[in-house]
Formats: C-alpha cells, structure tokens, sequence
C-alpha cells in the first residue's frame, strides 16, 4: 500500500505545461488537492487564497521569478516552499533558502523522491501542530536549560504537554504547537525547516547531531539509515547560517548553536546564572 497525505491543498507554480503536469500528478497522487498556475504573481495570489501545506516554486518564469515570488509568498504564509529549479549553482541554493524555501530540488528531479520529500513535509508539519512526536517531561531534580535550575519534582497532577510548555534554552524561546519563536521575548520570524532544524538540536542537548542525522530528522526518516546527497548536508549549512542571523548568534561565540567541526552541531553551553 501507498503513503498518502491527508486531503490537504498544494500549490503548483510552473510556466512548462509539462512539468507542472507532472507535478500535479504527483501531488494528487499523495492525496493533495492541487492548484496548479504558470507565473509567480498568479502564484502569490493563490497561496494567499488557498492557503496551502505544500507549494511547488519554479525558479525561471517570466515576470517575477520564483526567488522574489517565494519571498512574497513568505510575507503572507508559513507554506512549506519547495523551489524547483535547473540552477545548480550553490549560490542559487543559499539565495533561495535566504528568500525563504524549505527546500531546493535540482532538475530533472525523480518524482519518487520528490514524493517521499513531499510526505516528510507533510508529516513533520502535523508534528509541529502536536500531533506527534510526544516529549517526555523533565525529570525531577533534572536542570531547566533554561536558567540553570534543577526542576521541581514532577506533579501528580495533569502537566502541561510538552508541545504547548516549549523549549527554552539561553533567553531563547520555542513552542512546537504554535510554531513561535522569541529571543529575550522579541519574536523571530522562522520558516518551518529552521524551526524544526533548531528545534532538533536543542532537544538533543548535549549530544552533536551530524548534518546527516539532521537531514534525515527533517525528512521524518525512522531508521536514520536513508542516504544523505553532500547537497542535502550543504541546504543544512545554509539554514544554520540563516538561523544564526536571525537569532542574532555568532558561530565564533555561540549562545544558541556550536558548531562541532568534523562532527555537526550541538546547542551551546547554557549561560551562567
């Protein structure tokens, strides 16, 4: 039997008739409902309208491209961005997550990989929302990284899920259920494959996560055995780089995120109280 996604929408950007048939082929086949346009701007509007999971971006268009639709689009949703292009320039890669893309697919892409991308994304946003992936709370005595403190003991009574509670870490501040992010209470403004990307470091604290476990996390891998492109390990610098200007954190003198070379990353030493 196939993986399907919920009934859920995407959205198909692609001036070749071609590709944006095959993509929409794809998607429907996932279980997607699917509004497919040929420009960017029309591209824009119908995120706005929709309201999509998924939107397919194609870089090349006439009109606006897909790096300046893609930070249109950012402006107005939190849509996991998939930027479909035949550039293989590294710096392509970087500008297009800068704009904010959750991914960048290479052309000619396999549409049997792009499926299973599709199914990830799909299946780590429903973890983002609090479906799955249940935490288990501190235990008792264990230290708060968020100042230092042990916590109290564990209640009788019914908790906070971990969902809602957050993770805290140096002043900075996540919640998975609501997919927020603040440093020293001032909201940041993440898309959702830096959210879980920081997320995932910091729930492995103290432990180093290499750029490949990280991959496969994102991709909601369970065997943590998929094999991992050098390209896919270079989208994780990428995002690295753009969470650390977002969060204000310095790779030289790190408060969120530490950079293990040769081996990944880890969440940096917890500040003194």
């Amino acid at each position: 039997m196939t993986e399907s996604a919920p009934h859920q929408t995407a959205v198909v950007i692609d001036d070749d008739p071609h590709v944006r048939a095959l993509l929409v082929t794809i998607l429907e086949a996932a279980g997607f409902t699917t509004i497919a346009v040929d420009n960017g701007l029309d591209g824009v509007d119908a995120v706005v309208a929709h309201r999509p999971v998924i939107t397919t971006l194609d870089v090349n268009m006439p009109g606006i491209d897909g790096f300046e639709a893609a930070r249109r689009i950012r402006a107005h949703s939190d849509t996991y961005i998939m930027l479909i292009t035949a550039l293989t320039d590294e710096a392509d890669a970087v500008l297009g997550f800068s704009v904010g893309a959750d991914d960048v697919i290479v052309k000619p892409f396999r549409p049997r990989e792009l499926r299973a991308r599709v199914l990830a994304a799909q299946r780590r946003r429903q973890g983002a929302d609090g479906t799955e992936r249940p935490t288990s709370a501190p235990a008792a005595g264990a230290a708060d990284p968020a100042s230092g403190q042990p916590s109290p003991p564990a209640s009788t009574h019914k908790s906070t899920p971990p969902s809602v509670r957050g993770i805290g870490w140096n002043g900075l501040h996540l919640v998975r259920a609501t997919h927020s992010t603040t440093v020293d209470g001032a909201t940041v403004a993440l898309t959702r494959t830096e959210f879980d990307l920081l997320a995932t470091i910091l729930e492995a604290a103290p432990e180093v996560r290499s750029k490949a476990d990280l991959v496969r996390s994102l991709n909601d891998d369970p065997t943590q055995a998929a094999w991992v492109s050098d390209s896919d390990e270079r989208s994780i610098e990428t995002h690295i780089a753009n969470l650390r200007r977002k969060l204000g954190d310095s790779a030289s003198a790190p408060r969120f995120i530490e950079t293990v070379r040769g081996a990944g990353y880890r969440a940096a030493a917890p500040a003194e109280s």
